[in-house]
């Protein structure tokens, strides 16, 4: 039986979390449905042997390199599948839903799909939270297909993806390359991303998101509605006034992130990956 869809999975030292992700997509297919291949890039722990013994349908490889677009490559090269999905190690999403997320590709002019966030933040302290029920509202939030740690794209998707330069933020660059009519977000298809857990792991993430950011921008990759603007917050605190007391948060939030990520913009540095180990706990 042919497989439905392509998975890839760069996995760089996730052991912790690595076989939750695998068994998840083993949820609602049956065997050959998807065509998974992880590939384990620069681990110094035991991601690999954690993934073979968790997935052995699955197919894992093994590069030296700790390079998330490196992990990409090999494993598009390795895939022969589509519709196909790029899926984070530490995000978790149902095979079930795989299906539902692919589905719509098959129609004329989609070429890429996302699914819908569930933002788990169960471990996550009030400030976080108080910072992702603004984060969450914002327009371009709920209709790009960024920060969900899935999407989705067809053979003539993934064709124009490979064609965006090398970026950090690779997420929000293949929101970018599509037009909002060829991407969709779908209602039936959900991922589980955690939140992070102390204001600290917050700023870490959010500077590593104003990197990539400022990288995109440079590349003339980002789009300007992507951006969030004073005018955005003013008109979601009306829309939305129990949120008017969480703007400042969200605002300092900002503002920290883009002057800490300075340095790493001005020295080009736009490949040390400021990981939030919170959310892997």
């Amino acid at each position: 039986m042919a497989a439905v869809a392509g998975v890839v999975i760069p996995a760089h030292n996730e052991e912790r979390v690595i076989a939750r992700t695998l068994e998840r997509l083993a949820d609602g297919v049956s065997p050959g449905d998807l065509d998974v291949v992880v590939v384990c890039n620069g681990c110094t722990d035991r991601t690999a042997t954690v993934a073979r013994a968790a997935a052995p349908w699955a197919r894992v490889l093994d590069v030296p390199k700790p390079s998330k677009v490196e992990a990409v490559r090999v494993g598009n090269a390795a895939g022969t599948v589509f519709p196909r999905v790029h899926l984070d190690a530490d995000v978790a999403i149902s095979g079930a839903d795989v299906l539902n997320l692919v589905q719509p590709l098959r129609e004329p002019g989609v070429l890429a799909t996302a699914p819908q966030r569930v933002l788990v933040r169960d471990r996550s302290s009030r400030l976080v939270r108080w910072f992702y029920d603004v984060w969450e509202q914002l327009p371009q939030v709920r209709t790009g297909l960024f920060g969900r740690g899935v999407v989705a794209v067809s053979e003539e998707g993934q064709r124009r993806v490979d064609g965006l330069p090398r970026l950090m933020s690779d997420d929000l660059a293949i929101s970018e390359v599509f037009e909002p009519g060829e991407r969709r977000v779908v209602w039936t298809a959900f991922a589980e991303v955690r939140a992070p857990g102390t204001f600290r792991d917050l700023i870490r993430r959010r500077v590593r998101v104003a990197t990539g950011n400022a990288q995109a921008v440079q590349a003339d990759v980002r789009r300007p509605e992507s951006s969030t603007t004073l005018a955005t917050l003013a008109r979601l605190s009306l829309r939305k006034p129990s949120l008017a007391p969480r703007v400042p948060l969200f605002l300092l939030v900002g503002v920290v992130a883009r002057l800490q990520s300075r340095r790493a913009v001005r020295s080009g540095d736009f490949t040390t990956w400021l990981r939030d180990e919170s959310s892997r706990a």
